[in-house]
């Protein structure tokens, strides 16, 4: 049930806020951060537990504005097609804007934030850039 409420708040909720947010200019979820810039998700997303193969990062106690992060997109060598090994960031000190999974790790190197892999959480879901 954790599983679901967590996608439900990424994904589904932003179904909604997504054309707002859109129009507004302001990120929103639904959308998710590649490389310092912003994508978008297609449809909402389909559980697969433990069938990830591509790094999908939520940050649970960021900055306002913090969207989700994956590590690769479409056009990227290795991308899947969408199909996101869940992992949960959590600040081990005073939060800042990641947008990048290199920033992720670099953060992760210095003892900033924990990276926690949740197999449980996988799930498909395209994205476009």
């Amino acid at each position: 049930m954790k599983r679901i409420l967590a996608l439900f708040l990424v994904f589904a909720v932003g179904a909604v806020a997504l054309a707002s947010d859109a129009v507004a200019g302001q990120p929103g979820v639904g959308q998710l951060y590649y490389e310092g810039s912003i994508v978008r998700t297609v449809v909402p997303p389909a559980q697969s537990p433990n069938a990830g193969r591509d790094d999908f990062f939520v940050v649970t106690n960021g900055v306002s504005g913090q969207l989700g992060v994956v590590a690769v997109a479409p056009g990227a060598a290795g991308y899947h097609g969408g199909l996101w090994a869940f992992y949960s960031v959590t600040f081990n000190v005073a939060p800042y804007l990641l947008t990048s999974s290199g920033a992720i790790h670099a953060a992760a190197g210095s003892g900033e934030v924990t990276i926690t892999r949740v197999s449980g959480n996988d799930f498909k879901c395209p994205i476009l850039p």
